[in-house]
């Protein structure tokens, strides 16, 4: 399931397994349109008359990305072919352009020739209907289009282009696709196919005993054909490799822009860092959508995915990147959250990547009772962060230009939406998107946005709004205090659910509930939150070798074990780090960090071989589960590293 590599520049996205295949290619935004939809781009080797591809057997593997670079390294050898590969992929920072350099080496001591073979399976506009393949004689490459939508590939060695090339037709009556006839070692040139159709292009090489040369492959995507046709030129003008070369600078540039005492943390987490901060990058599309997740398979589960954008998601990565430095690249977001919010000033459920809005579970009646279905807590973390961004970077002519459009609107919206008996905000759908009530974390997010609108209200001398928001968060703490702490427990409830007329707590154990500090409710140091944060590390622990903290106490997604006690549920990487995130913000000297220090360690020992963070990890292997690359679980990662060395400087004085 999880995507082992992935490259993009926010307007184009390609995702990678661990054979090197291309899986995914988003655009033009990332998240939409899936042009591949999970099928694979198989890429296979020719050599004294055999044939492998790179997902058969015998071929040993090495993922890693080229360091401080959205550029990937991956080794592939097959002793028994007496062939090694060297690869590097990557994406153009500003053009719709994919580059793929592959090093092979010839083990062997007596000269040979090498075929390369790539073929190209597309799902244009996600739908196998109506597309063409065809080869272009002009320019020496092959193309595939429908509608606006154009793609097209080439290679060359040093010293040819494109050796063969056949089209044809795919999963149709009983044909397979082009990628049968290079099995062969030899393409049949048939230049044209329409329907479900794929592709299949060759490199020539002859190399001398123990010799090594480069073959580059790349892809152009546009909205016409002379578009793709001006990008293949640039890729051939200025060299394929030189342009890779170029890639690889401008992320380490990007990623290393201001120096960092990553304190007492290792290589390994610096490491991890500096590639979270890449992988998040490569999951924001340049109009603004953050998007959760970006790995296909997860439709073979519930026949949906997550290349969507959920605010609250969103707004805790740009939270997270913020406080690393790095406005730029989430400025668009608000103004993407300012256009969605809806009249009334809420955010809806998620967002598809262009700015519609997305498919939704959630039903406009609950229990024969009209309500909104919404998350509360979306809207009111989107203001949360909006106040980290200024606190962070002081940028008042961004906020400026939000206030009327998306800070007023959404504070006005909190402040009606308020369940008059408690003194909390009325029922909504908790951040699992499972449950109907109301709940620790979406109250203290509601908490949080008011005091930013506050904030800001006090900021521009709104003094009357100011004082608005202002009483409304405090009654909203006040809420929280009195209903949703249960001293019996001595932990705050996850939330509360009516139940013939009165409002229960419920009181299943909840990793979400970190929120009351997160947002503002209390500080870390406050007695309450230090018992609720204990309960939780010791009722959400997962009690084998992998450990970690799991969502709540019997979660049942994905769900690995029946045996609750040792495995309430599978470990989620955000969860386990907001326990260490507690645990930096309550530390008072610097032997409290060893606990915090030992998560973020722990992070890293259970990141993929490529480095990419998935959701979930199976309780008793540690492998991936659900999605993968996981945004959230990045950002979160950032964050906690953040935090760490902000508080290790502190306690350092």
């Amino acid at each position: 399931m999880p995507r082992h590599l992935v490259v993009g520049n926010g307007k184009f996205l390609v995702n990678l397994d661990q054979n090197s295949y291309i899986r995914d290619i988003y655009y033009p935004y990332v998240g939409q349109l899936n042009h591949v939809s999970g099928y694979k781009f198989r890429v296979g080797v020719w050599v004294d008359g055999r044939f492998s591809w790179l997902s058969d057997a015998g071929w040993e593997f090495k993922l890693a990305y080229a360091e401080d670079s959205l550029v990937t390294e991956v080794t592939a050898v097959h002793a028994e072919l007496g062939i090694s590969l060297l690869m590097n992929d990557g994406v153009h920072q500003r053009d719709n352009i994919y580059l793929k350099r592959i090093a092979i080496r010839n083990e062997a001591s007596t000269a040979r020739e090498v075929r390369l073979f790539f073929n190209q399976d597309l799902v244009i506009n996600e739908t196998e209907v109506g597309d063409t393949s065809c080869y272009y004689p002009y320019n020496n490459t092959v193309f595939h289009y429908k509608k606006d939508k154009y793609f097209m590939f080439n290679g060359m060695t040093s010293n040819s282009g494109i050796f063969q090339y056949t089209t044809g037709v795919k999963r149709f009556h009983n044909a397979e696709g082009t990628w049968k006839d290079a099995e062969d070692g030899h393409l049949m040139g048939n230049p044209i196919a329409q329907g479900s159709v794929d592709s299949t292009l060759s490199l020539r090489l002859v190399l001398a005993g123990g010799e090594e040369q480069d073959a580059y492959y790349w892809m152009s995507a546009g909205g016409s054909l002379e578009e793709v046709k001006k990008l293949d030129a640039y890729v051939k003008d200025s060299h394929p490799g030189k342009l890779l070369d170029r890639i690889r600078i401008y992320w380490q540039r990007w990623v290393n822009k201001a120096d960092r005492d990553f304190a007492d943390l290792g290589e390994g987490v610096e490491r991890l860092f500096k590639q979270s901060l890449l992988i998040v990058r490569t999951q924001i599309d340049q109009n603004g959508a953050i998007i959760a997740a970006n790995d296909t398979d997860i439709l073979q589960y519930n026949r949906d995915h997550y290349s969507y954008m959920w605010p609250r998601d969103g707004a805790l990565v740009a939270y997270s990147m913020t406080v690393a430095g790095y406005q730029g690249m989430i400025e668009p977001f608000f103004h993407f959250c300012a256009a969605a919010l809806t009249p009334e000033g809420y955010l809806h459920h998620k967002y598809n990547p262009d700015g519609t809005v997305g498919s939704s579970w959630h039903p406009y009646v609950h229990n024969g009772m009209e309500q909104l279905p919404i998350q509360e807590d979306e809207t009111g973390l989107v203001l949360f962060t909006l106040w980290q961004d200024y606190l962070h970077h002081g940028d008042i002519e961004l906020h400026q230009s939000l206030y009327r459009t998306l800070i007023r609107k959404a504070a006005r919206f909190l402040v009606e939406y308020m369940e008059p008996t408690l003194g909390l905000p009325k029922p909504s759908y908790d951040l699992w998107e499972e449950r109907y009530g109301i709940y620790t974390f979406t109250t203290s997010a509601v908490y949080g946005g008011l005091v930013a609108a506050a904030n800001f209200s006090n900021l521009f001398g709104d003094d009357r709004r100011c004082q608005q928001y202002r009483n409304a968060a405090e009654t909203v703490k006040a809420g929280i205090l009195k209903h949703l702490w249960n001293e019996e427990e001595g932990r705050f409830a996850r939330g509360l659910f009516l139940k013939d007329g009165r409002w229960e707590q419920d009181m299943t154990p909840e990793s979400s509930v970190y929120g009351i500090f997160e947002f503002g409710v209390l500080p870390a140091a406050d007695e309450r939150v230090a018992r609720t944060m204990k309960s939780i590390k010791e009722k959400l622990s997962v009690k084998t070798q992998i450990g970690g903290i799991a969502r709540y106490y019997h979660d049942y997604y994905f769900q690995r074990s029946s045996d609750i006690e040792q495995v309430p549920g599978n470990p989620w990487i955000i969860c386990t780090l907001w326990v260490a995130e507690y645990e930096i913000e309550a530390a008072q000297s610097l032997a409290d960090l060893a606990a915090p220090k030992a998560t973020i360690d722990w992070v890293v020992a259970h990141a993929m071989e490529s480095g990419v963070l998935s959701e979930q990890l199976d309780p008793f292997d540690g492998s991936p589960v659900s999605v993968a690359p996981l945004t959230w679980s990045h950002a979160t990662f950032v964050l906690a590293c953040t935090k760490y060395m902000k508080k290790y400087k502190e306690l350092s004085k």
